[in-house]
Order: structure tokens, then C-alpha cells, then sequence
């Protein structure tokens, strides 16, 4: 995303219509640490491996469905499987890691506050007021339109 796509991110006025979804860009742009962050959703004994192991990057996976063998980034496999534990999201889960995790989970596909608090257990207007304030928490975002 440009800096002039993220000012007018900043000029729109969201709705429970408007969907959001992490931007990468904002990690990279304003030089937060992104691998730490994600870290963070892990469980204690996986995280414990990639900050042991920091070169981990790729590893070989193999797809069920046609058994081909593809490298694939190793946190991003973590984090896939940690997204299918029942306790990923929890009711004691902060707001805005709860709707980081849904977007870990679903490979940021964008969705609305409405369909964000279907996920998370949480009312879609809370979600809204927290998401389309002055502050960007963990680069969730509105998606822009491409015009």
C-alpha cells in the first residue's frame, strides 16, 4: 500500500460494512518487529523453537490432498496449526489479537466488523470503534478499493 493509499485509509469512515484486513505495509513502514508479533500467538513450546531456531525460515510440507512436497515458510505452518486449537481465540483474548488471529487463520482474507464479531464473540460496533479510531493496532486496517 502507498502512503498516499494509507492517508486516505486514514480520510475514510469505516462502517460494519467496511472490511479490514492486516497490512503488511504498516509492519514494514513504520519498522515494527512483525516476526515477534507473530510469534506471540504461538504456544509457549513452539515459540520456544523459532527463537531458538531464528534461521528457520522454509520447510518442506507435504499437501495431503496430491502428496507433492513444497518448501513453505515454517511460522507460517505453526501458525496455521496453531490456528486450529480451540483455544487460538478465547473469550480472554484482547480484542485486537482476537481479530489478528482470525485474519492468521484465514489467510487475511478481509471481512467486516459483523463478520469479525461472528468469529471473536464480540459486538461488531465495539470492533468498529476499536479498528476505525486515530490509532492502527497491529496493521488492521480498512481494505482500499483500487481505482
Amino acid at each position: 500500500m502507498s502512503t498516499s493509499a494509507s492517508a486516505a485509509s486514514r480520510r475514510i469512515k469505516p462502517t460494519l460494512e467496511t472490511k479490514f484486513h492486516i497490512d503488511y505495509d504498516w509492519w514494514s513502514r513504520d519498522e515494527r518487529e512483525l516476526r515477534t508479533y507473530l510469534l506471540s500467538h504461538l504456544a509457549p513450546d513452539r515459540r520456544g523453537f523459532f527463537v531458538e531456531n531464528q534461521e528457520t525460515e522454509e520447510i518442506d510440507w507435504i499437501d495431503p490432498a496430491t502428496a507433492e512436497v513444497k518448501k513453505i515458510d515454517a511460522l507460517q505452518r505453526a501458525l496455521k496449526e496453531a490456528s486450529q486449537q480451540d483455544d487460538f481465540i478465547t473469550s480472554h483474548t484482547s480484542l485486537v489479537d482476537a481479530v489478528f488471529r482470525v485474519f492468521l487463520a484465514n489467510q487475511n482474507t478481509p471481512l467486516t466488523p459483523i463478520e469479525l464479531g461472528e468469529r471473536i464473540g464480540r459486538q461488531p460496533m465495539t470492533i468498529l470503534r476499536t479498528l476505525a479510531g486515530a490509532n492502527v493496532y497491529k496493521g488492521i486496517r480498512p481494505v482500499m478499493e483500487e481505482r
